[in-house]
C-alpha cells in the first residue's frame, strides 16, 4: 500500500489541470451556440494583425457544426496533459503555456497567407506529444523512455497530420506544435526528472579520480609472477649446493661349508 501512495498522490495532482483545460474547451464550445458572435473569428490568421488574437484563443475554439472536432481533441488533450503533469510536475505548467503560445506564434509567422482561421487544441496536442516523446529520449531514463514508447503506440499515426493531406485540416498548426514540443524538450532537458547517476559519474563531477582497477590487477599479476620466479631461482640455487657422497664398501665373502 505504501508503494501505491506516491502514484495516487501524483495522479491526483495531475488530473485537475487536464480537467480545467477540458472545462474551458467545452465552455467555449457551449458559448459558441449561445451567442451570435462567430467564435471562429478568434482563430489564428497567419500574417494578419487581426489574427494575432488567435494565439491566445485558438486552442479553445472548435467547429460547432461538427462535434467530432472537439471530441477528437478532448481525449488526447486530457491524457497528454495528465501525463505531462504526472511525469514532469516541476516544469509541466511552463511546458504547457509555452507550447500554447509558441505554437500560435509559429503558426502566425509561417502559416499560409490565405486568410484561413486556424482553430482547435490540436496544435497544442502535437506540442505535448512531441515534448513527451523527445524528452524521454533525451533524458535516457527508463521510465520516461517507456512513456515515449507509450506515446508512439497511442499517437504514432499523428505524424501524418503534419503533411497537407486533407483540406480544412491545419497541418501548419500541427507542424508548428511538433517543432515547439521538440524545442521545449531540448531546452528543459536538464530540468525535471533525471536518470540516476552512477557512482563513477558522481566522482567524475567532483573531480575524484576513480581507482585504476585494470592497472591494480596487472600490478598484482606482475608481483605474483615475480614472486614465483624468485622462488624457482631460490630452489635451483639450493639444489645446486647440495652434495651427495656415496661410501661404497665391499662386503666380505660368505663362509662356505666343506
Amino acid at each position: 500500500m505504501q508503494s501505491q501512495a506516491p502514484f495516487e498522490s501524483h495522479l491526483r495532482n495531475a488530473i485537475p489541470p487536464a480537467l480545467v483545460v477540458l472545462v474551458i474547451m467545452w465552455l467555449f464550445y457551449w458559448a459558441d451556440f449561445l451567442f451570435i458572435y462567430d467564435f471562429h473569428q478568434l482563430g489564428v490568421v497567419p500574417s494578419e494583425l487581426s489574427g494575432l488574437k488567435g494565439i491566445f484563443f485558438m486552442p479553445w475554439i472548435h467547429a460547432h457544426s461538427d462535434a467530432k472536432h472537439i471530441l477528437n481533441n478532448s481525449v488526447p488533450a486530457f491524457l497528454l496533459i495528465t501525463l505531462l503533469f504526472y511525469s514532469y510536475k516541476e516544469i509541466a505548467l511552463k511546458v504547457f503555456l509555452f507550447g500554447w503560445f509558441l505554437t500560435g506564434c509559429l503558426l502566425w509567422i509561417f502559416g499560409a497567407h490565405n486568410g484561413a482561421h486556424h482553430i482547435g487544441m490540436s496544435g497544442v496536442i502535437y506540442s505535448l506529444a512531441a515534448f513527451l516523446f523527445t524528452s524521454g529520449v533525451l533524458r535516457k531514463y527508463l521510465p520516461l523512455q517507456a512513456l515515449s514508447l507509450f506515446i508512439v503506440f497511442l499517437y504514432g499515426s499523428m505524424i501524418w497530420g503534419i503533411f497537407p493531406t486533407k483540406e480544412r485540416i491545419s497541418w501548419e498548426g500541427h507542424l508548428s506544435g511538433m517543432i515547439v514540443g521538440i524545442i521545449l524538450a531540448y531546452v528543459y532537458r536538464s530540468r525535471g526528472p533525471q536518470r540516476p547517476k552512477y557512482q563513477f559519474e558522481i566522482e567524475k563531477e567532483l573531480g575524484i579520480e576513480p581507482p585504476d582497477l585494470e592497472g591494480m590487477y596487472n600490478e598484482r599479476i606482475r608481483i605474483l609472477e615475480e614472486e614465483a620466479r624468485l622462488k624457482q631461482e631460490e630452489m635451483r640455487s639450493v639444489s645446486s649446493e647440495i652434495t651427495v657422497t656415496y661410501d661404497y664398501k665391499k662386503s666380505p665373502p660368505s663362509a662356505m661349508n666343506e
